[in-house]
């Protein structure tokens, strides 16, 4: 998954694809287990849904925008919009629903 900067978040989270950005931190545990299920999944949804990873760290202003108080803090958007996501580390099944709720809305 590509680690994103405030000015490349910015741009890809205006695709009309599903694009889930996982907001995290280094040294967040939960961060280090949810981080392998979004790999997996990245792989399974091959270019459907795109996903990334920010650091809250490196990108204060990013997560200050979207009001990130709590990590992990998984969003999804398409065309710019938030349009679904979770907080908090989730087993693979529940983070799969999330995504497909997203699909389909």
């Amino acid at each position: 998954m590509e680690r994103l900067n405030s000015e490349r978040f910015r741009e890809v989270i205006q695709s009309d694809k599903l694009v889930v950005v996982d907001f995290y931190a280094d040294w967040c545990m939960p961060c280090r287990y949810i981080s392998p299920i979004l790999e997996k999944l990245s792989k399974e949804y091959n270019g459907e849904v795109e996903f990334y990873k920010l650091n809250v760290d490196e990108n204060q202003d990013v997560a200050f925008e979207y009001g990130i108080a709590s990590i992990p803090t998984v969003l999804f958007f398409r065309n710019g919009k938030v349009v679904g996501g979770f907080i908090g580390a989730m087993p693979e099944s529940a983070v799969r629903a999330e995504i497909e709720k997203a699909l389909g809305a």
